[in-house]
């Protein structure tokens, strides 16, 4: 019976599970028998206890699911999205997320750092994309998260952002100050690269 609880986290498409997660697809077992079962499966090595509460089928997990599940709700945003869009050059190592507080953290030696939002933004699906069993931030919404926590930031490189989505995305910050501080990087982009 045992290996029928297994397989069906294993067949789960994610990689990285709370102890919520486990409860919901194990759904007709009690708190106190799934505890034991994910205890005897880590202790087997068949599950991977990242911290706790939190196991993933191995160690070769999706680290940017992990940052969704640590805190919920949160997004992968700021400059782990700008990084790899090349809006910023410079290299982080911690994987940055929108969340309802601001923490740092470590988990199996990758460092994690929430940065806490509204709640009427963090909740706003506009340029959140579902990705691989999380939710990240659009180069658009990761600039504009950017600019809602700081007054003045140095992006290096605005080509790949798409204005017209940015425009589309503003209003949901309610923000005056940031909607005068993006019409500059606009102005400021439009004259450069003429």
């Amino acid at each position: 019976m045992g290996k029928d609880y297994l397989s069906n986290l294993l067949r789960s498409k994610n990689t990285v599970f709370t102890f919520k997660d486990v409860s919901l697809v194990w759904g007709e077992i009690s708190a106190e028998r799934a505890k034991e079962r994910v205890h005897r499966y880590v202790k087997s090595g068949k599950l991977y206890a990242i911290r706790r509460g939190v196991y993933a089928k191995e160690k070769n997990y999706d680290k940017l699911e992990l940052a969704v599940k640590i805190y919920t709700p949160s997004y992968v945003s700021f400059e782990t999205v700008l990084a790899k869009a090349g809006i910023v050059f410079q290299f982080y190592t911690q994987i940055f997320a929108a969340s309802y507080l601001t923490r740092e953290i470590t988990a199996d030696k990758q460092a994690y750092s929430y940065r806490k939002i509204k709640d009427s933004i963090l909740t706003n699906n506009a340029g959140v994309e579902k990705r691989n069993n999380y939710a990240i931030a659009s180069a658009e919404r990761a600039f504009l998260d950017v600019l809602y926590l700081n007054k003045d930031y140095h992006f290096d490189h605005l080509s790949s952002l798409d204005w017209e989505k940015v425009f589309e995305i503003l209003p949901s910050y309610n923000n005056k100050r940031m909607e005068k501080k993006v019409k500059e990087y606009h102005e400021s982009f439009q004259a450069n690269s003429k």
